[in-house]
């Protein structure tokens, strides 16, 4: 497979740090384990998932300042072919913490810094400049650039026949819809604000997303439904697929694992039944580990056949 098969875009990466700590008290110095560093970020995780899985992908994503610098030198570390598009602000942070009295986990995000439309431009830029087969568009939009980026993106795949699989939600979401994509993946929230309603009982998903796929929004919708696994849906198809029951540790890089295994399984022409198997045995698996790190791909194998 060559590497322009897949390519992801992270406009909003992030430095992830992860660490556990024994009782958080107010006001008392906490003291922590040594972090772990890992490259994170919505598309920058389903690069990092179809690696796990020996698949290739170009991970395209911001960034900015020594942080930035860390994260490439991370994606990097993985395996990753990537494009960094230069910012002026620093990448962001994000920060795990599990409380090993309680088994709790705290997970702090902060929010990524400016871009500016000359950033902006270059970021569409690289991405047109590029024709992959699917092209995965992951996580949500640093502040400076507006809710119709990713429509944007989803010009540019059409234009260059690529299948684009968005995966963010609100306002970024549904203007992605009004010019159309191939595919995404809310849960069940996400999919009753799309088709504006209050909330959506398991019966219904079915009859909502194909409102999605008759108004030309998406070819194909998966809705994740948490611990309960997931369904599948096209204009033809329904198939529901339930999690295997695990130890959860973290629940942190469970979606954009889910994602990795769906694509990576689409770009070796597996059927519509196999994808939807491949997403909830890696986002089931990525809930196996702690901190930011993903799944093994032991875990998939041995969950896929429990699925």
């Amino acid at each position: 497979m060559e590497s322009l098969d897949i390519v992801t875009i992270t406009v909003n990466s992030a430095l992830d740090k992860s660490t556990r700590f024994k009782g958080l008290v107010p006001e008392q110095k906490i003291r922590c384990e040594e972090p772990r560093f890992d490259a994170g970020g919505g598309g920058i995780n389903v690069s990092k998932a179809i690696s796990r899985l020996g698949g290739t992908s170009l991970a395209v994503f911001t960034s900015g300042g020594p942080t930035g610098k860390m994260l490439e030198e991370l994606v990097a570390k993985e395996g990753i072919a990537f494009e960094a598009v230069a910012v002026e602000s620093w990448t962001r942070e994000s920060f795990v913490a599990v409380d090993d009295n309680t088994n709790s986990q705290y997970r702090f995000g902060f929010t990524g810094g400016k871009i500016s439309d000359e950033e902006s431009n270059r970021i569409l830029e690289t991405i047109a400049a590029l024709k992959p087969k699917f092209l995965v568009t992951s996580g949500s939009l640093n502040e400076g650039l507006s809710d119709d980026f990713y429509s944007k993106i989803a010009e540019i795949a059409k234009k260059s026949s690529a299948k684009l699989i968005v995966d963010t939600s609100g306002e970024a979401l549904k203007k992605a819809l009004e010019v159309g994509v191939y595919m995404i993946k809310p849960n069940v929230g996400e999919l009753a604000k799309l088709i504006g309603v209050e909330r959506l009982e398991l019966e219904e998903v079915n009859e909502a997303a194909k409102q999605i796929i008759a108004k030309g929004g998406a070819e194909i919708v998966v809705v994740s439904l948490g611990p309960q696994g997931a369904v599948l849906v096209t204009k033809d198809i329904y198939e529901f697929v339930p999690a295997p029951n695990v130890a959860k540790k973290s629940t942190v890089g469970a979606g954009d694992s889910m994602v990795g295994g769906m694509v990576w399984a689409l770009s070796q022409n597996k059927s519509l039944k196999e994808v939807i198997r491949w997403g909830v045995a890696c986002g089931t698996a990525a809930t196996m580990n702690e901190g930011t790190q993903l799944f093994k791909a032991e875990d998939v194998m041995k969950l896929l056949g429990e699925i």
